[in-house]
């Protein structure tokens, strides 16, 4: 029986922007769950990989509660986290709050949107960052999120993209779609009072290339210096790329 969550089409997008919704206010804490709390690590070596420098700008695309983003505000650059989640962005906006109360982030140095991934509401070459995690995978076409990507980056920007990804040892492999199948769900089913709230995510990574796919579209796309760090076994990886300088 196909999961309701996953519709490759607009009905998969509306899907998933409602389950967003319900679990804003809880989604660090899943996040902290599902991980053991290490995805905050993940985010911050994508925030080293990117290579911010004081006064640039940053695109964090699905900025969700807005880890990245602010991660990227606090290196001294001017960030716009772009998100389809009301629900999500009032959550950043009220972190966003905080940290500028405790002058940890510069007061103009984030602004939050409200905006689809796969037709930004940007001009091209705007942007020396563009960093997208755990967002990717959710779009209804990643390959058009991805082209996006690269449309509004500045030549010699960088683009980088945090997600699941897929193992290549098989004994791992089984493993952690062992560990999807049957745990994540029950977070789904915790929080979300239902379990295929969160089964979806075993399912989107069947419908999605991962690292290797996401690496090979880079270099259709004529991006430079396109690599991949595999991240706990390659159930985690960071794509990254720079958009040639005469493009």
């Amino acid at each position: 029986m196909p999961n309701p969550f996953f519709d490759p089409g607009r009905g998969r997008a509306a899907q998933v922007r409602a389950l967003f919704g319900r679990i804003a206010l809880r989604y660090d804490l899943i996040n902290d769950l599902q991980s053991l709390g290490l995805h905050r690590r993940w985010k911050k070596r994508v925030i080293e990989l990117a290579q911010p420098q004081p006064g640039q700008s940053a695109l964090d695309l699905c900025c969700g509660t807005g880890d990245l983003a602010l991660g990227l505000c606090r290196r001294g650059l001017r960030v716009i986290g772009l998100d389809f989640s009301e629900q999500m962005l009032a959550v950043a906006e009220s972190r966003k709050s905080r940290m500028r109360s405790a002058a940890t982030i510069p007061a103009d140095g984030l602004y939050l949107v409200r905006g689809d991934a796969q037709n930004l509401p940007f001009r091209e070459n705007s942007f020396d960052i563009v960093t997208v995690g755990y967002g990717l995978r959710n779009l209804s076409n990643w390959e058009t999120g991805l082209c996006e990507m690269r449309r509004v980056a500045k030549p010699g920007g960088r683009l980088l993209v945090l997600d699941f990804g897929k193992p290549r040892n098989p004994v791992w492999s089984a493993f952690y779609m062992g560990y999807l199948r049957a745990f994540v769900p029950c977070l789904g089913r915790l929080f979300c009072g239902n379990a295929a709230a969160y089964a979806y995510i075993l399912e989107s990574l069947r419908h999605y290339p991962a690292q290797e796919g996401v690496a090979a579209k880079m270099r259709q796309l004529r991006l430079e210096q396109v690599g991949v760090v595999n991240l706990l076994g390659g159930a985690m990886s960071i794509n990254y790329g720079q958009k040639c300088t005469d493009y």
